[in-house]
């Protein structure tokens, strides 16, 4: 086989073009993406977050609008969550942070319910209202248990 320095160059080409795509990927894949300007920070307490991750997605209304930055135990032992959303959204002080799950068996993220108030959220507030999440374990003992229809024990 002759020497092709085109076809050298084209088959460099096709490699770099290919690694670059693995490398899109990746970062997709991982959660990992440029962070461009800086959203405002709220904080939502939690009793039970389950499995929520750090870079977990925030959405209202099904489309992502933040992430979750941080997470860590507050004073009075309870989940303190420090979520990362739009700059851009006008929240209301009554508005409501849940976590839920995707799917049956899925990750988990914060659902934030839009208020009705005319005073808007800034950064640094904490969300007053907060629905913590389902555990399937716990689902399963009231069941079990006979706790889950009325609240009396069954005899």
């Amino acid at each position: 086989m002759t020497p092709s320095p085109t076809r050298d160059f084209v088959v460099g080409l096709f490699v770099l073009v290919g690694l670059g795509a693995v490398a899109y990927l990746s970062f997709q894949v991982g959660g990992l993406s440029y962070k461009g300007p800086v959203g405002f920070h709220l904080v939502a307490s939690f009793g039970e977050i389950g499995g929520l991750k750090v870079r977990a997605p925030v959405v209202i209304s099904g489309v992502r609008v933040g992430q979750v930055e941080r997470i860590e135990l507050d004073p009075s032992l309870r989940a303190r969550v420090l979520l990362d959303v739009d700059p851009k959204l006008k929240l209301a002080v009554d508005s409501t942070a849940a976590i839920r799950t995707a799917g049956l068996l899925g990750d988990q993220f914060v659902a934030i319910v839009p208020g009705a108030e005319e005073e808007y959220l800034k950064s640094g507030d904490q969300i007053a209202y907060t629905e913590s999440a389902l555990g399937l374990e716990s689902l399963v003992s009231k069941l079990v248990t006979g706790l889950g229809s009325g609240g009396e024990e069954k005899k």
